[in-house]
């Protein structure tokens, strides 16, 4: 076999200078060998003559001898390579001769090509994905000078460039912006002069709700610009600026096949047989496929990286879901999961967990989808999931054998085992670069140490890259722990963890454990300083510092592997400081979640909190989107702290996050999950001997119950709420309490002249105890429901009253709502040109509020009115415009109004 054909070398320039045979490392030597090495495989199979080589080796000061210096680093080199690649003396220079598809710059060259060349971007965001991924650092980092690499590595440096902003485009297209937020505004920070990442940064943050975000990303542009050049933004920018002013429905996410895929895993290496594996299982027709093996081994690594290379082969999208089946928080709900599938894929969903999987097994029919299912924990948790027809593909990772899915279900299994020590070598190696060249036995001593164990390896890997020690001195300190060399991978990996933990600082540690406490899978900084009583900088200095050690990993939010995670749950149950800790977390939390419910809704039902313990620092917002997005973000986080709450004994704080978190349920539409709270809080509440909590969870109940359409349970909490209410003697409690009876009799389909009402006792309530901004939802209750009863002109009455009221308190979002019912009232009176009005100005009051959600309901509503005025290119605006707010939000509404676009439309539709 010619040196040009082997296939198990690799030379890699995008980072530090090293090749590989069979995945081991080829010790190269000195950095002037690695120069030559370098330089002649950026010109594979073509000659550099000695001149060109001298210049570009001593580009100063060349000595007397450098043509014999280019001489010996050349016969060096040849020798070290051992003729898996050959240096050859040609015509007065030198040449490597070799595959270019072994040099990681050609492949990553190669790979950029084809992406360009396809018109699928679903085929060639895997494409640009696997070519970035080669990028290891600067090219040639390491051996040769700044000057000479920006001469030799400027058109790389260029196309690496251009392909992560055609990557950014393609997802852009394919509506994946959310997971390309925290990646953009990095590279803007990096590189704040370039205006395509500001303008994808700009429509990414837009198409996540977040506008004013988006405004300012342009500001910050235009600035630096006018600092720095002299500048104004180009046409481009001011163009894509002025649309996300006007709400432009064509920046809206367009219509696209999920693609869900959470970043690859860095460093992957090491896995060739199961990834040939999974090829073959995929070719010869398996549908379901579970990876198993113990903690840290990599399987999340191997499903994450197979499904981005392969995601081109299912033309239908690909979904994903961590099932946190062994999270220290406990598993995700399957209903949650089928949930946001349907969603994902357009399908309203329907309530109750064997409806769900009955609509995904019906969505999925026929389609050729990959599903990736992480860290499942039992069978159960897969089964509701999988697809009832051959043509897609399930890939589950479990730490368990899932035997029931293999013996009932037909899964092939693939158990995963720790990687090879040549395969463990190279992972090393890809972190770590030149260090595993200079001292490979030492390498090897580490590997040992960690067992093999990926996620050991990628601690270690951080330690060896921050702390400024060789390996041979790392490896020294691991042999002095008396907790290895018992073989069991996962005694082995809590060692390296606790020798990591004890390399950092002790406030740093401390802050390691604490964060064993919190609810959720991630955190922000204010949350990590709550749980740690310190200030936010010194809180994101500390962060900075564990994740130095990879003991948490960065992104859009905090997060670590969930080894890790139990690590620090571990330490902080001995630790003096939990309970404190978890009270300040819960504070934080109760807090947060407290001021941003007020964004959401300013004139909400008022709940008075005590102070936070210890002046617990916040993560505040200023608008209704951001505070959406932010809700989303910590969803799980808050769920669990009810239930963290009510186990730690706190009831206090049980049941008040069970009420401040009413509006974020029903704007998610997680209507199980605001059941379950406010029973744990009316629980919580009973314990307290609370009779106004209880009241307070009663009536939240009830309207979950009544979302559920569980009528008898909603009527029977509801009515418990009045009673306890009357006895404590809360006459604006009654007054909600019968608002939302008149809303539950008219979702049942009841008695509207029994729904009025209560609305009336509402009103008549609200002006006994002074609330106005109550006795204005009462009104626009009422003209509502006179409007259904068939008495339009008394609603008008009705509801301009409310209108004069709300503009006084400037409860601009109520007015909108009556500003709604105004407009059906005109309907029913035939005044369909004013209806339309009414409902331009309700739209174009969500908009300047940033209420996404209810500015698609009134949308919708707008569209209806449009129909009826026959004005069908108008109706299919507002119905887009609704369309695409919902999409954004994933909210189960959105298949409603695709069907309304979907069927021809008349007056009278």
């Amino acid at each position: 076999m010619t040196p040009a054909n082997n296939p198990n070398v690799e030379i890699q320039l995008l980072g530090p200078v090293a090749a590989y045979a069979d995945d081991a490392p080829i010790p190269l030597g000195p950095r002037k060998r690695r120069y030559l090495l370098g330089l002649l495989a950026l010109e594979v199979n073509r000659a550099l003559p000695v001149e060109r080589l001298i210049d570009l080796m001593w580009p100063l000061d060349p000595p007397r001898t450098a043509v014999h210096a280019v001489r010996v680093c050349a016969s060096d080199l040849r020798a070290a390579l051992q003729g898996r690649a050959e240096v050859e003396a040609v015509d007065g220079g030198y040449l490597l001769r070799a595959d270019p598809a072994a040099i990681d710059a050609h492949r990553f060259r190669s790979l950029v090509a084809s992406a360009n060349g396809t018109g699928d971007d679903l085929r060639k965001v895997p494409l640009l994905d696997e070519a970035l991924a080669l990028w290891r650092g600067d090219p040639l980092a390491g051996v040769v000078p700044v000057a000479v690499r920006d001469q030799v590595c400027q058109g790389l440096t260029e196309a690496r460039l251009a392909a992560a902003d055609d990557r950014a485009d393609a997802l852009l297209r394919l509506g994946r912006h959310a997971e390309l937020l925290h990646e953009l505004t990095a590279t803007v920070g990096a590189q704040p002069l370039r205006e395509r990442p500001a303008a994808q940064l700009m429509l990414a943050l837009y198409r996540a709700g977040r506008v004013p975000e988006a405004l300012e990303a342009f500001e910050a542009h235009r600035r630096i610009l006018a600092d720095e050049l002299g500048l104004d933004p180009g046409p481009d920018l001011e163009r894509l600026r002025l649309g996300i002013l006007s709400r432009d429905p064509a920046l809206d996410r367009p219509a696209s096949r999920p693609m869900q895929l959470p970043a690859a895993i860095r460093g992957f290496a090491g896995r060739d047989a199961d990834l040939a594996t999974l090829d073959d299982l995929h070719a010869g027709g398996v549908h379901l496929v579970t990876i198993s093996g113990t903690a840290g081994v990599g399987k999340t690594s191997l499903a994450l990286h197979w499904a981005h290379r392969r995601a081109d082969r299912f033309p239908d999208g690909v979904l994903h879901a961590n099932l946190r089946g062994f999270d220290t928080t406990g598993p995700v709900p399957v209903i949650n999961v089928l949930r946001d599938f349907l969603t994902a894929l357009g399908v309203a969903p329907p309530e109750g967990t064997d409806a769900l999987a009955a609509a995904l097994r019906s969505r999925l029919s026929g389609r050729r989808l990959l599903m990736v299912l992480d860290n499942a924990g039992s069978a159960e948790q897969v089964r509701p999931l999988l697809p009832g027809t051959p043509g897609c593909l399930v890939l589950v990772t479990s730490r368990n054998d899932l035997t029931g899915l293999v013996a009932a279900d037909g899964a092939v299994p693939v158990p995963l085992d720790l990687p090879s020590v040549a395969g463990a070598r190279r992972m090393l190696a890809l972190r770590l670069g030149a260090k595993v060249d200079a001292d490979p036995a030492a390498a090897d001593d580490l590997i040992a140490a960690c067992a093999r164990l990926p996620l050991a390896l990628a601690v270690v890997a951080a330690r060896a890259a921050t702390s400024g020690l060789s390996l041979r001195e790392l490896a020294v300190e691991l042999a002095d722990l008396d907790a290895f060399g018992d073989g069991d991978p996962v005694t082995d990996v809590r060692a390296v963890l606790s020798w990591s933990y004890r390399a950092v600082g002790g406030p740093a540690r401390r802050m390691f454990r604490l964060l064993g406490l919190r609810p959720g899978p991630s955190f922000t900084v204010a949350a990590a300083a709550s749980a740690a009583g310190v200030t936010p900088g010194e809180a994101g200095r500390l962060l900075r510092e564990l994740a130095s050690a990879n003991l948490i990993s960065c992104g859009p939010r905090f997060a670590n592997h969930d080894l890790l995670f139990w690590y620090a749950a571990e330490l902080a149950a001995a630790d003096p400081d939990a309970a404190v800790g978890r009270r300040r977390l819960l504070d934080h939390y109760l807090h947060s979640a407290h001021a941003n419910a007020g964004v959401l809704d300013v004139f909400r039902d008022p709940l008075s909190l005590p102070p936070p313990v210890d002046d617990v620092p916040l993560d505040l917002v200023e608008d209704d989107a951001a505070a959406l997005a932010w809700f989303t973000a910590e969803y799980q986080a808050l769920v669990n702290a009810v239930s963290v709450a009510a186990d730690a004994g706190l009831d206090e704080h049980c049941w008040q996050l069970a009420c401040v978190l009413t509006e974020v349920f029903e704007r998610l539409g997680r209507w199980e999950d605001w059941a379950a709270v406010h029973e744990a809080g009316l629980a919580a509440a009973r314990r307290a001997g609370d009779r106004a909590a209880q009241a307070r969870c009663l009536a939240g109940s009830g309207r979950a119950a009544m979302w559920l359409r569980s009528w008898e349970a909603a009527h029977e909490r509801l009515r418990e709420a009045l009673i306890m209410y009357a006895e404590v003697g809360d006459l604006d409690g009654l007054a909600r309490t019968h608002h939302n009876i008149g809303y539950l009799i008219e979702h049942q389909g009841g008695d509207l002249a029994g729904a009025l009402r209560h609305s009336q006792k509402a009103l008549d309530l609200f002006r006994a105890c002074g609330d106005e901004p109550g006795e204005a939802r009462a009104l626009n209750a009422v003209g509502w429901y006179e409007t259904l009863l068939g008495r339009p002109a008394d609603a008008v009455v009705h509801c301009r009253t409310a209108l004069d009221l709300l503009r006084r308190l400037g409860d601009r979002r109520t007015e909108a709502f009556t500003t709604d019912s105004l407009a059906h009232a005109y309907l029913a009176q035939g005044e369909v040109r004013r209806a339309v009005d009414c409902l331009e100005d309700a739209v174009a009051t969500m908009v300047a509020l940033g209420d996404l959600f209810h500015e698609a309901e009134l949308a919708d509503h707008l569209g209806d009115a449009y129909a009826r005025l026959g004005d069908t290119d108008a109706a299919d605006r507002a119905w887009r415009r609704a369309l695409g707010r919902l999409d954004g939000l994933g909210h189960a509404r959105a298949a409603t109004i695709r069907d309304k676009l979907s069927r021809p439309c008349s007056p009278s539709c």
